[in-house]
């Protein structure tokens, strides 16, 4: 039985499970299992990998995407890059790193960019942002980032900066923090919602719940709003694919 799963701390929100077990059926693929695997500590790898011999590849969930790397053999170009790895692949007692958020981010927003999405804020500053900040600026998208965090860096904001001038500033607004996501579901990211337009795209990568708070407060305000969910479903083909290669 070749054997594949999820890494993470608090999984009772995530669909890769389903989502991969729902594969195998349609494929008729009988010889494959998904398992999650929750860790309370990334010390606890190690073990998980001697105590499962035929894991082939997995994925790495909240709050692993950055611990995990000195675990690894080897990272692929782009997650060395990035700084953050959601995908591991498991060959000859070798484990590598791959980062296929950025590919199902891209993806999932390049149809919905317009000329004036040209400046993006992304909340957060976990693994996910690095991803998400990879994937933008290679389309040419100007990058902040918004933090609980003291400032370290020139494009750095904490919450209490976004103002009208800011928000006016920048079209293009994506949430990469747990806030919101089940089971806490009435939280989410304390920015100003008053000052969002028909103009503002506002992404969250969340997918459970199907529409956060923050996505019902930008879609009040007439913002075009996207869920995670087809950023899950392109990264775990994307995942699909380098298990399967030789």
């Amino acid at each position: 039985m070749r054997a594949f799963g999820l890494i993470g701390n608090n999984l009772s929100h995530s669909f890769s499970k389903k989502y991969f077990e729902e594969k195998f059926r349609k494929l008729k693929i009988s010889d494959c299992a998904y398992s999650n695997f929750e860790l309370k500590s990334i010390t606890e790898f190690s073990e998980l990998i001697k105590l499962n011999q035929n894991l082939i590849g997995c994925n790495v969930t909240l709050p692993y995407k950055e611990r995990i790397i000195p675990y690894l053999n080897e990272l692929s170009e782009e997650a060395k890059v990035i700084g953050a790895v959601n995908c591991i692949k498991i060959k000859k007692g070798r484990i590598k790193g791959y980062n296929t958020d950025a590919f199902g981010f891209s993806s999932s927003i390049k149809p919905f960019l317009e000329p004036h999405h040209s400046k993006a804020l992304i909340l957060g500053t976990g693994g996910a942002s690095k991803a998400v900040a990879y994937s933008l600026k290679h389309i040419g998208v100007e990058v902040f980032f918004v933090s609980t965090k003291p400032k370290s860096k020139p494009n750095e904001f904490n919450y209490e900066d976004l103002n009208e001038h800011v928000m006016n500033a920048f079209k293009l607004i994506v949430n990469t923090s747990p806030l919101g996501m089940f089971p806490k579901t009435e939280e989410f990211p304390n920015i100003p919602y008053s000052f969002l337009t028909h103009q503002h795209l506002c992404y969250d990568l969340i997918y459970n719940p199907e529409q956060t708070l923050f996505l019902k407060y930008a879609a009040a305000k007439g913002a075009t709003t996207i869920n995670g969910y087809s950023m899950l479903q392109l990264q775990a083909e994307k995942s699909w694919e380098i298990w399967m290669e030789n």
